[in-house]
C-alpha cells in the first residue's frame, strides 16, 4: 500500500483531519459547466424534500421529479442534503429493470457528495457540517437530502470539489477493484477496454497506463478516440468502422490480450473472447448495448479463459474495504494519475435528459446533476 493511501486511512480517524495535500489543489481536473451550488442550514425546516422517483419500469420519461417525505436519521444514521450527484449506466439498469430495485416506487441514484445537516444517535465518527460521500446501498441518491448509513458514508477530502468526487466515487472505485483486485494489472500486460471515453473505461485507460501496461481502447468516433489518445490508450479501436477482434490480433501480434474490460456486452462479449489470449482474463462489468447472450462452458477450454461478472459491492463488503478503495482512488486523484472530466451537468430535476444523452452516447467523461 503507497505512503498516500495509509496516511489517507489514518487521516479517517481524525474527525477534523480530512485534508490530504496542502489548500492548493493539485488536481487535474476539466469542469466544462457552471455549478450553482446552494446554501445549506445544519437543520431542514421541512420534512418534505424534491427526489427522482420510479413508478414503473421503462424509458427516460419514466423519472418523475416529486415531492418525497424525509425524516431524521435514527442511530447510526446521519441526513445528508446532496450538492453533486453522479449520473451513471447502473442507473438506467434499475430504471429499466435490467436490474431489480427493491420495490417501487423507488428513488435511483448510486453516488453522491452532500454535507451533513444531522447526525443520529449512537458513535457515527460523522459531525454536521462534514462533506461526505456516498456508494451503493442502500440505493436513492437522486434526491435533495436523503438519509444514509453513517458507515458507509465517505470523508471526501477538502482539495477535490464535491462535483468531482461525486464523479469519481461509483466510477472510480469501481475502476479500482478491476485494475487491482478482479484482475490484477501489471507492467507489461496489454488490456482491452471497451467504450474506452466513457466514465469508468476513461479511468481504467489512465490508471492502467500509469501501471505500465499497454492500452488498446474501443470508441465510437474520432472526438472520443482523441479523448481515449489522452488519457493513455496505446492503440485506439474506432469499432464501427474496424474490425476490433482482427485489429487486436493485428496489435498483439495474434497472441492476444491478458484482460478485456467489458461494460459494453451483447453488442462486443463474443468479439472479447476472441480477443483474449492463453489463459485471459474476460471481465464482464456491464452492459450498456444488451445482456449478452448465453456462452456455453465449452467455448472457454480453447484458451483456458476465465469469465467473471463482478460487481464493485462485492469488494467493498466492509467499512475497511471500503475507505482503502476510497483512499487510493483520491490519492492517485490527487497525484494526478487520474484526470477526472465534469464534461456534463444537469439539473437534478432533469434527470431524464441525462439519461436520454447517456443511452444515446451523446455523453463522455463524467455526468452530474445539481440539486
Amino acid at each position: 500500500m503507497s505512503v498516500s493511501i495509509l496516511k489517507y486511512q489514518n487521516l479517517l480517524l481524525l474527525r477534523h483531519s480530512l485534508i490530504l495535500v496542502p489548500k492548493t489543489p493539485l488536481t487535474r481536473v476539466t469542469i466544462k459547466s457552471s455549478l450553482i451550488t446552494k446554501s445549506f442550514s445544519s437543520s431542514s425546516s421541512s420534512d418534505m424534500v424534491k427526489a427522482i422517483r420510479v413508478h414503473e419500469l421503462g424509458g427516460p420519461q419514466v423519472l418523475k421529479w416529486e415531492d418525497v417525505e424525509i425524516g431524521e436519521p435514527k442511530e447510526g444514521e446521519v441526513r445528508v442534503k446532496n450538492k453533486a450527484i453522479g449520473v451513471n449506466f447502473i442507473d438506467v439498469y434499475f430504471r429499466k429493470g435490467v436490474y431489480n430495485a427493491p420495490s417501487k416506487p423507488f428513488t435511483p441514484g448510486m453516488e453522491a457528495v452532500g454535507i451533513v445537516t444531522a447526525v443520529g444517535s449512537g458513535p457515527t465518527g460523522i459531525q454536521v457540517g462534514d462533506l461526505v460521500g456516498y456508494v451503493g446501498q442502500p440505493m436513492g441518491t437522486y434526491a435533495e437530502e436523503q438519509i444514509l448509513p453513517s458507515n458507509r458514508v465517505i470523508p471526501i477530502p477538502s482539495s477535490i470539489e464535491p462535483a468531482v468526487a461525486a464523479s469519481i466515487l461509483l466510477k472510480g472505485m469501481t475502476a479500482q477493484f478491476l485494475i487491482r483486485s478482479c484482475f490484477k494489472v501489471e507492467p507489461g500486460h496489454t488490456i482491452l477496454v471497451h467504450a474506452a471515453a466513457g466514465g469508468v473505461g476513461s479511468l481504467l485507460c489512465q490508471w492502467a497506463n500509469a501501471l505500465g501496461a499497454t492500452v488498446i481502447g474501443t470508441v465510437s468516433n474520432k472526438e472520443k478516440a482523441a479523448q481515449a489518445k489522452e488519457d493513455g490508450c496505446h492503440h485506439v479501436i474506432l469499432y464501427k468502422e474496424e474490425d476490433f477482434v482482427a485489429r487486436v490480433k493485428e496489435i498483439t501480434s495474434g497472441s492476444g490480450v491478458e484482460v478485456v474490460y467489458d461494460s459494453v456486452g451483447k453488442d462486443t462479449f463474443e468479439g472479447s473472447l476472441a480477443c483474449l489470449k492463453l489463459r485471459g482474463y474476460m471481465v464482464s462489468f456491464g452492459q450498456s448495448s444488451g445482456t449478452p447472450d448465453p456462452v456455453p462452458l465449452s467455448s472457454l477450454a480453447s484458451k483456458a479463459a476465465f469469465l467473471t461478472r463482478p460487481s464493485l459491492f462485492q469488494y467493498v463488503l466492509t467499512r475497511d474495504e471500503l475507505l482503502k478503495a476510497a483512499g487510493e482512488v483520491f490519492a492517485n486523484v490527487v497525484s494526478g494519475v487520474l484526470k477526472v472530466r465534469v464534461n456534463h451537468t444537469y439539473p437534478l430535476s432533469e434527470a431524464a435528459k441525462a439519461h436520454e444523452d447517456l443511452e444515446n452516447r451523446k455523453t463522455s467523461g463524467s455526468v452530474v446533476l445539481i440539486p
